[in-house]
Parts: structure tokens; sequence; C-alpha cells
């Protein structure tokens, strides 16, 4: 099988690209990237020597494509994975949609003309952001938690947020982006005949990820906390109650490997994620990192962020009774092994600022 990783340099796409060539026997993967993000040279160094085929190019740029050679799928982990993208000042509102929506049209140019399977990485930010921060919450163990007894939202339960939960707007610019791609990508495969699949992630975690205070929290989290470096509980009154769920790429990738070996989809829409047993609080988190590194303070700032919402658990059930798909690596084993990694790299989050 024949592979293209877009984005192979970023935490998810080369982490995806090493467990998936251990999965499958054969695999030929060939990885672009346009190594904008500082540190992504660390990960072009690793896929390298893991013999992959590298190339440089931005998928903004529909000739960048035109010379790939043919591939069986085309796992899509290239985009600005910020939700603040567009609105904060690091890229503007055009460029964002550049990254996560005309490139995604030029990639399914792309599998329109070799019948290339797409799989796409989506986010669990394509949700409803109004009716996410209207939740009724109690709060128990540090941690913000629904108030089940009052709540009859469609496609929310205590197992988390479902597929049939609301998008209407407004989800973000960089979530509006990733909805629009989705829907575009289900049209492409239906009317062009190729597979296609999209996996909504929660937060991915693990070792070696290029944390920062507006995505890969808990990498940025815990590398702070290591390195006693300046820490803020930001919105929700600066307590730090806000949820969020966990997935590590090893687990994203044996689902991967499922779809890929089953070529009959039209745009099916997964949510993939820890779940509520993956979920934490930003306190506990510093609770977590005190009990592992010893105190560290952490200040609060109560102004509300822009897009931020006070819980967001994904319910993975779909997955699990379509592709008999659970996750395998729990919350502490992935802390941990973030936790490890910042005590053997202590530059790393130096790596990844921005010049």
């Amino acid at each position: 099988m024949k592979l293209l990783i877009t984005g192979i340099c970023g935490f998810v796409g080369s982490a995806l690209a090493a467990e998936l060539q251990q999965r499958l026997e054969g695999l030929e993967i060939i990885g672009l990237d346009n190594l904008s993000r500082p540190g992504s040279e660390i990960n072009r160094a690793a896929c390298r020597a893991r013999g992959i085929r590298l190339l440089h190019g931005d998928l903004r740029l529909a000739s960048d494509l035109e010379g790939l050679p043919a591939v069986d799928w085309v796992l899509e982990a290239a985009a600005n994975p910020s939700v603040l993208a567009g609105v904060s000042g690091n890229a503007s509102s055009r460029q964002l949609m550049e990254h996560n929506l005309l490139a995604t049209l030029n990639v399914l140019e792309y599998c329109k003309q070799h019948r290339s399977g797409l799989i796409l990485l989506s986010t669990s930010r394509v949700y409803s952001l109004a009716r996410l921060a209207a939740l009724p919450l109690n709060t128990a163990a540090n941690a913000f938690v629904p108030d089940w007894s009052w709540i009859r939202e469609p496609g929310l339960s205590e197992k988390g947020v479902a597929e049939s939960f609301s998008t209407e707007p407004p989800v973000s610019l960089y979530g509006s982006a990733k909805l629009a791609s989705e829907l575009v990508i289900r049209e492409y495969s239906q009317t062009f005949n190729f597979p296609s699949y999209v996996n909504r992630c929660g937060v991915m975690a693990g070792a070696g990820q290029f944390g920062k205070p507006d995505q890969g929290i808990f990498a940025y989290w815990i590398h702070s906390w290591a390195r006693k470096r300046p820490l803020k509980y930001i919105g929700f009154n600066g307590c730090g109650l806000q949820v969020r769920d966990c997935l590590h790429p090893r687990d994203l990738a044996s689902l991967l490997v499922r779809q890929m070996g089953h070529a009959s989809s039209a745009g099916e829409v997964l949510n993939v994620s820890g779940g509520t047993k993956s979920s934490f609080s930003l306190a506990q988190l510093s609770a977590w990192c005190e009990r592992r590194f010893g105190p560290h303070a952490v200040s609060p700032d109560p102004a509300p962020r822009p897009f931020d919402v006070p819980w967001m658990v994904l319910d993975s059930s779909k997955a699990a009774a379509r592709w008999e798909w659970q996750p395998q690596i729990g919350v502490e084993s992935i802390l941990e092994e973030i936790a490890q990694h910042a005590q053997d790299h202590p530059d790393w989050l130096d790596l990844s600022k921005e010049a």
C-alpha cells in the first residue's frame, strides 16, 4: 500500500507515520510538509531515519501536488490546528481558510485524479460553540460537570458529545473551515467515486508534541510546569475548571488501519477520542503535575478568551460500534509519557517558539 501523509512533520503526522509503519507490512509512505512550524525539522529528520520519502510542498499551491505520484490513500494531517487561528494575530483569517479549506480542495482534486482514498483528521471544534457554552454546569473534584438533570440537548449524554450534536454556527473560524472541508469531502467522494473518512479527533497528546497555550495544551502544561514557567488559568473565573479529553496518536492509528482496509465509505463521520475516561480539567492537570514535579503557582486570568468552551468531551460510541475501536492508552500513561519527555528534553518548548 502507498500512503501520502500531509503535514507529516507535525506531531500527529510524524507519530502516525511511525505507528502505521509498525502496523502495516510493506507500507510505503510519502510525506509532504511545508516545514512552516518551528521544530518541524526534528520530525523531518526522524521520518527520514525511518526511510520515509519526504517532499517539501505547500497544499495551498495546487502546483505542489501536480508532480506527486499516485497513492492508494491520503491521510490529511496538515492544518493550522489552533482554535484562535485567524483572530489571534499569528495568522490572518484568509491564511486560515487557505490552510484549512483551500488546501483540502487541492487534495481532493489530487484524489479525484488518482482515485485515492482520503482520510481527514478533523476536530471536535466543529460543534456549536453557543450550545456548548450554554450548558448548565456543576463543579465536582475541581472540574466542570454538566448538570445532566437539566440537559435535554440532542446528541449529548454522559458519554459526551456525539456526532449528532449541533454544528450550528458559531463554531470559530477554525471549526467552520474544518466543517466546510468535511462537507466538500463528502461531495467529492460521492461524485467522483473514491472512498473517504472524516475523523473528528479530541485533543491529541503524547511525547514529542510541541505544545502552546492555544493548542497541545496537555504537553504545554506539563513542559511548562516541569520548567517552572508561568502558567495561567484563562477565562471561566480563572479557576482552571474547563475540561477536555485526550487521545494518543497510536490509538488513532489502530482505527486508520481498519479504515484503509475497507474502501467503502463516502465521507463517514466519526468522533475519535479518549472520552470521559481520558478527560481532565486544567486544575486536575495541575494537581497531577504537582504530584509529579512539585508545587508551582498558576495565575488566574478570568478574562474570557474567544471560542473557549467550559466542557468538551467526545462520545466515540459510533466508532466502537462500527469498527470495534476503543482507545487503549489511558490518560495517566499519556501524561507520564509527556512528563518523561519533559525531563529528557528541558529545552523542548524553546524549539517551537515563533521567531
